[in-house]
């Protein structure tokens, strides 16, 4: 199955017996957590993505600010998808389950009981019969981590969700949810700041990056610029303002181009609240980063501080 952009973007297969998806992802979560801009704001930063030729956006039931608010992110995405003058039947929506709010606070809740409702929940909220990717958010110490898999395998059976994947975990958790659902995606962390996810496992396996590209499994990769006051850090770096000035581009965009040349599975799903900010990091799509720029911003430093 192989989805046609609404603009001409590159695109990367989601995961195994996905679809093309574009190499770059929208995420969601920025427009609906504390600090949210204005509803019409949110939406232009959707439209933005869409317009850009986005056609992977990513949400969660907790995109939200607080328990009495579950759902915010993916009632919003339904309703600008609504208002969008372009093609929807090709765009892949990608939410998650098993955390809660309380209070603002991000608590893991991962037991079969409230993974069950909240699919149901966010299959309301998005207005569909069928969740294109359901992701289990994190694992849950607290819940064996084949129930929680097990259960994505029963909603899925039900007909409830089309694709499978995890969020926040290793590789070896990758491997055991392998033995009960079909994983297509994982989304982990990844930018110049964090490469936890680049980093080999106990030494000796490799990455989650390394296992996903061995696989085929897509790898989104969540924060790819950092998130928070570290964006900020970008702008002037000393390694990535040169290379951005040869492209044309802002170091923003450069960052991203550089996850996603870390492998062949990797789709980068920047948020965003502006909309002039997302097409920025849209952008990043076209850029190919050359192996010396790529060895470049491996070998740089990124204070943390």
């Amino acid at each position: 199955m192989v989805l046609v952009p609404f603009e001409s973007m590159k695109t990367r297969k989601l995961g195994p017996g996905a679809a093309e998806v574009s190499a770059i992802g929208y995420g969601g979560m920025m427009i609906s957590i504390q600090g949210r801009p204005p509803e019409e704001q949110g939406i232009r930063a959707i439209h933005a993505a869409l317009d850009s030729g986005a056609t992977l956006i990513d949400t969660a039931d907790v995109y939200c600010l607080d328990d009495g608010d579950i759902g915010h992110n993916e009632r919003l995405i339904a309703k600008a998808l609504k208002l969008w003058s372009g093609p929807r039947d090709h765009i892949v929506i990608a939410t998650k389950g098993g955390l809660t709010r309380p209070a603002g606070q991000w608590h893991r809740k991962a037991d079969p009981a409230h993974l069950r409702q909240a699919c149901d929940c966010s299959l309301e909220a998005l207005g569909v019969e069928r969740i294109d990717l359901y992701q289990l958010h994190a694992p849950d110490s607290n819940v064996p981590f084949t129930d929680s898999v097990g259960t994505l395998a029963e909603l899925q059976r039900q007909g409830k969700v089309r694709w499978l994947g995890l969020s926040n975990v290793s590789v070896k958790e990758i491997e055991k949810a392998g033995k009960i659902i079909d994983v297509v995606t994982v989304q982990n962390r990844l930018n110049p700041f964090f490469r936890e996810a680049l980093k080999r496992e106990m030494l000796v396996g490799p990455s989650v990056v390394e296992h996903c590209t061995g696989k085929g499994i897509g790898f989104l990769a969540y924060s790819p610029v950092g998130g928070g006051r570290l964006n900020k850090k970008l702008p002037g770096h000393p390694v990535l303002e040169p290379i951005a000035k040869r492209y044309g581009a802002s170091a923003h965009a450069v960052a991203i181009a550089w996850v996603r040349a870390k492998g062949s599975t990797v789709i980068p799903i920047p948020a965003g609240r502006d909309p002039q900010h997302v097409r920025d990091s849209m952008s990043a799509a076209d850029i190919d980063l050359t192996p010396d720029d790529i060895e470049a911003i491996d070998r740089a430093e990124f204070s943390r501080d």
